[in-house]
């Protein structure tokens, strides 16, 4: 299951630095196709590129990640946002999973591996969700 060099995947976080940490990770999983971002509307400016998957910091000037979470979802709801962010509080997590976000990330000294594992979901799922359609579309023109 090589789908890693397909998936086209932005990265957004207004702290460079970190930008460029998560970035080396993505690469460092195999995956190429990758897009940086330093503020969210950089990010939803290319929204038509169609990425599969959007790694969003939480806490950005400007637009916050929560803003454009939701204008991303309005834009494509198919695409698989996971939020970063450095706060541990519950309740900006619960509010974005409610909102569409795929998943929610504590930035932190496990962050290659938090990634490497929710990437590996999100293709699961895509997958699964890849198999199952044309089993429903058949289902559906049974009745029809």
């Amino acid at each position: 299951m090589n789908q890693s060099k397909e998936l086209k995947i932005f990265i957004v976080d207004d702290d460079s630095f970190y930008l460029n940490i998560l970035k080396q990770i993505v690469y460092n999983l195999g995956y190429e196709n990758v897009s940086i971002f330093e503020n969210g509307t950089a990010c939803l400016n290319k929204l038509n590129e169609k990425p599969d998957i959007i790694l969003l910091d939480h806490n950005m000037d400007t637009l916050t990640g929560y803003d454009v979470l939701k204008k991303i979802k309005r834009f494509d709801p198919n695409i698989y946002v996971v939020m970063v962010s450095g706060q541990d509080e519950v309740k900006p997590a619960v509010d974005l999973l409610k909102h569409g976000a795929f998943d929610y990330l504590q930035k932190g000294d496990n962050d290659e591996n938090e990634i490497k594992q929710v990437l590996e979901k999100i293709i699961k799922v895509k997958d699964l969700i890849k198999r199952s359609k044309p089993n429903f579309l058949k289902s559906l023109f049974k009745f029809l």
